[in-house]
């Protein structure tokens, strides 16, 4: 932090270091600070940052103490007794646990093994960094739903490279016009004019009174936008509203990197999220999937549902759409929305629970998906995940192994 700290009335001094560091100095030279918060009460109060290590000495437990803002050189042992910070030794009890489990060892009667006490620094640092990002994550969402962050598998932390969005980011060249009109409605569903913006897509009203969808997948749908009468409680305002369920972004154990789960019970046909990242044109999309396919991973989404024109870059700039897995039997399902911007070349995608979803369930969609297994033919809409960009022969492509685990798996995503 950059800034003026005051000293007294009329007095500030420009200063690199956070409102914590300075506390730490203030404590470090004994010296009483209001501004600061520092008084001889507290002068001596220091707080726990994480535990690096465990011993046991005359049937009394020692713990080895990092204290916030001081560094590493500090940190000192100190008995159970003096310690309050209950989660901190809960969760260093079983991280503890958990890496002697992994290692087929036991618990030696006074000291840990240097190689357990570095994994547990390790540990205690990745969930720091976990932690700062969770709290980023919700401190950038615009949506209801908040974020979790969870990693009970590796030390590996935050994905670099990676910046949270809302909305769509517009890529070079592309430009999208909202809409000019709207419903003249006060009652969308029950009353509605002219068709409301539903009549707009020639099908009837997308969502029931529980803001279910209720059109079959490969239909569009059309919300009420910013020029229309209704009022933000119009229940054919459900994409437009964010995501409304807490999720989870944790570390899946059988190599699929990250997932996303579901905090709450999500009801058959809700909207769960929409998959959000850089807009760009085919051509640029072809230059980066040929990227991606030498990576092993892609992150574009064509907007196909009249022509291929644009695609959806999620690689570097999404949201939490991101981080969701395939599988070949999937808990969501995709639907093209026009909201502020009625471009069939430029809708918005929105995932849609395909039936009820239990807390603690991983979502996942189907990379390959087919819109309307019915009546493919009867759609404008094909949104093929996996291959958008890259118009190579599939055999030159390395194949990559599904990991879903379904017993319908098709052994390869592509």
């Amino acid at each position: 932090m950059v800034g003026p700290v005051s000293l007294s009335v009329g007095c500030t001094v420009p200063c690199k270091l956070s409102f914590d560091q300075l506390q730490m100095l203030c404590r470090q030279e004994k010296i009483s600070c209001k501004q600061l918060g520092v008084s001889r009460n507290n002068i001596n109060v220091y707080e726990v940052e994480y535990l690096c290590d465990y011993k046991r000495m005359k049937e009394q437990e020692f713990y080895l103490v990092k204290w916030k803002d001081y560094p590493e050189s500090e940190n000192t042992w100190e008995p159970r007794k003096n310690l309050k910070c209950v989660k901190l030794l809960r969760q260093f009890q079983q991280d503890m646990e958990a890496e002697l489990r992994r290692r087929k060892k036991r618990r030696s009667a006074k000291r840990l093994d240097t190689s357990v006490t570095s994994y547990l620094v390790q540990k205690a640092k990745q969930r720091q960094k976990l932690q700062r990002w969770e709290a980023h994550l919700n401190k950038t969402r615009n949506h209801k739903g908040r974020i979790f962050v969870l990693n009970e598998v590796d030390l590996d932390g935050p994905p670099k490279d990676f910046t949270y969005i809302n909305n769509y980011k517009v890529g070079e060249g592309i430009v999208i016009n909202e809409v000019a009109v709207g419903c003249e409605c006060t009652d969308c569903l029950g009353s509605p004019m002219n068709g409301c913006c539903a009549g707009t897509s020639l099908h009837r009203f997308a969502y029931n009174n529980r803001g279910q969808v209720r059109l079959r997948a490969g239909q569009p749908i059309y919300e009420c936008n910013s020029r229309c009468r209704c009022g933000p409680d119009c229940p054919n305002r459900v994409v437009q509203k964010g995501i409304q369920y807490d999720l989870c972004i944790f570390k899946t154990n059988n190599g699929r990197g990250w997932g996303v789960r579901t905090m709450e019970h999500i009801r058959k046909n809700s909207f769960v999220m929409e998959y959000v990242g850089e807009i760009i044109t085919t051509e640029e999309a072809e230059r980066r999937g040929h990227i991606y396919d030498r990576q092993g991973a892609t992150y574009l989404f064509d907007l196909d549902y009249v022509e291929d024109v644009y695609t959806v870059d999620a690689a570097h700039h999404g949201n939490i759409s991101h981080f969701v897995n395939h599988s070949c039997d999937p808990n969501l399902q995709v639907y093209n929305v026009f909201i502020d911007n009625l471009d069939e070349r430029l809708p918005r995608i929105a995932f849609f629970s395909t039936r009820p979803i239990r807390p603690g369930e991983e979502l996942t969609f189907d990379y390959k998906m087919r819109i309307d297994p019915v009546d493919a033919e009867s759609t404008k809409m094909d949104s093929n995940f996996i291959l958008a960009g890259l118009t190579g022969s599939p055999k030159k492509r390395i194949r990559v192994e599904c990991k879903c685990g379904m017993d319908s798996c098709r052994k390869y995503l592509f």
